[in-house]
């Protein structure tokens, strides 16, 4: 019963109940039917100072769900900067993959989350992993962005952080072909400044 009071209080993001079940025994790696735990559902919710308290209270950011999320993985789909701060400091892998086999630079840079991207590459997190779909965050920002300001960002920025410009798809299709292929020119001018073929 307390673990599910624990659950719906951070999925609301209300500080003062997840404090009290806490104190009151609640488990800090409770999970709901699919797997989630109350640090995945603050994360998802962007309720920061929940998360706060429950990483304080030991939660684990690696705990995966029935879909493979993580609060680690998830802050790649929200693009949280605030949130990826709350969560480093407990630790999480950053090998950790999502169902799609990615890291969370991946998504972030498939949703034009420029800040996010910015912030994550401090962490040493591998720039050039390779998702199960054969795409790298350099791959999912041209194929899956539109070539606007924000993926221009993130393509600069991963050059900068030693992106591999030229790893391609598995049809062999560079960054730099999709680009073009897709009318990017800002994004192909950048690949190619950067030594792209």
């Amino acid at each position: 019963m307390l673990d599910d009071q624990l659950l719906a209080r951070a999925a609301r993001g209300d500080v003062a109940g997840v404090r009290d079940l806490l104190a009151a025994g609640a488990d800090v790696e409770a999970r709901d039917a699919t797997g989630r735990t109350a640090l995945l559902l603050a994360v998802a919710g962007d309720h920061v100072e929940v998360a706060e308290m429950l990483v304080a209270a030991g939660a684990d950011p690696d705990a995966q769900d029935a879909r493979r999320d993580s609060p680690w993985l998830v802050t790649g789909v929200t693009g949280s900067v605030a949130m990826l701060r709350t969560l480093l400091p407990a630790g999480p892998d950053l090998t950790l993959r999502n169902r799609y086999g990615g890291v969370s630079l991946i998504p972030a840079c498939e949703r034009g989350h420029v800040d996010y991207v910015r912030e994550v590459l401090k962490t040493g997190i591998d720039v050039d992993h390779v998702n199960d779909l054969g795409w790298t965050g350099l791959l999912e920002a041209v194929i899956l962005g539109d070539g606007g300001a924000p993926y221009q960002e993130i393509v600069r920025l991963l050059v900068e952080a030693g992106a591999d410009v030229n790893l391609a798809d598995r049809e062999g299709v560079t960054p730099l072909a999709h680009a073009v292929a897709k009318g990017q020119t800002r994004v192909a001018a950048l690949l190619r400044a950067a030594g792209a073929r």
